[in-house]
């Protein structure tokens, strides 16, 4: 259930839809799968401290664990943090981890439907 290959991150960041949060900006892309995937993208301009981006990224996983059944299935998504030196809050995160991930699918779904018609 992980993002792990450069040309997955790379398909939904070319092919996916966006939308921003306060904690979180998420990629979502569909993935032709049964099942959702999820990739981190938490950089050093987040936190310089190698100790802090780790725990940024253990919120973000926990948060996707916690919501994977609330999720649309058969998406591929990118969570990247929204600002620098960020410290989420497990419950706000995930409850933003739904939101975003709604909001993006939609737009995900209209581009391809404008697209194909």
């Amino acid at each position: 259930m992980r993002l792990v290959r450069k040309r997955d991150f790379q398909r939904a960041y070319r092919e996916g839809s966006r939308a921003r949060g306060g904690i979180l900006v998420v990629v979502v892309a569909e993935n032709g799968q049964e099942w959702t995937r999820m990739g981190l993208a938490v950089g050093r301009r987040i936190w310089k401290r190698a100790v802090a981006r780790n725990r940024v990224r253990r919120v973000f996983r926990e948060a996707f664990r916690l919501s994977y059944a609330e999720l649309p299935q058969g998406l591929d998504l990118v969570l990247i943090a929204a600002a620098p030196r960020l410290e989420p809050d497990l419950e706000a995160t995930r409850r933003e981890l739904l939101q975003l991930t709604r909001k993006a699918h939609a737009r995900y779904r209209a581009k391809r439907a404008e697209r194909s018609s």
